[in-house]
């Protein structure tokens, strides 16, 4: 926790238009909100374990990506996770690039969950 943050209580990290969330944080969202997280590992890191209901998108695969992601509402949310993070911090940006207002990431991915 930084020095701001205990100082003003902040308790998510924004960027732009992408909210990263914490696990716990996280796991209350997708229950509450009845969402199915978007995994954007390859299918092997997919069946190694993953969030339940998880929906795996393959990040790697930019035609199939992008020919799913057209398809849905831009103004419902998409929680995104990854193995570390790093590629779901890429797929929120392109998310935003799409048109979608509300983007949500699992702090430190799949690691930080399991």
């Amino acid at each position: 926790m930084s020095f701001l943050d205990a100082i003003f209580g902040k308790k998510k990290e924004t960027l732009g238009q992408i909210t990263i969330l914490k696990k716990n944080e996280y796991a209350t969202a997708i229950i509450t909100n009845k969402v199915k997280p978007i995994d954007v590992r390859t299918a092997s890191e997919y069946n190694s374990g993953h969030i339940k209901n998880a929906i795996n998108i393959d990040f790697f695969n930019p035609n199939n990506f992008k020919n799913y992601f057209e398809k849905l509402d831009r103004n419902k949310a998409i929680y995104v996770y990854c193995r570390s993070g790093a590629r779901s911090q890429k797929a929120a940006r392109k998310f935003l690039n799409m048109g979608f207002l509300e983007v949500y990431d699992l702090k430190g991915g799949y690691s930080s969950w399991s």
